[in-house]
């Protein structure tokens, strides 16, 4: 899972814009572009990242921890 990639397309679904997330989060645009191509990120960015978003991105990561140990 790239968290980067995952973050971008969420943004697009809920029709937000690059400009919109960098004022949430109090960042520059550089910085969410960073973001977007990162394939990890801290807990804290992401806790915030699914707080504005209103997506639980750790649901997703939790979903590839027990495809993983299914195995």
């Amino acid at each position: 899972m790239h968290i980067g990639n995952l973050i971008r397309e969420k943004l697009e679904e809920k029709q937000r814009t690059v400009v919109w997330l960098a004022h949430e989060l109090s960042y520059s645009r550089t910085n969410v572009y960073k973001i977007f191509a990162k394939s990890s990120i801290d807990t804290h960015v992401l806790m915030r990242i699914s707080q504005i978003l209103r997506y639980d991105f750790f649901r997703d990561y939790s979903h590839e921890l027990g495809e993983e140990c299914r195995e």
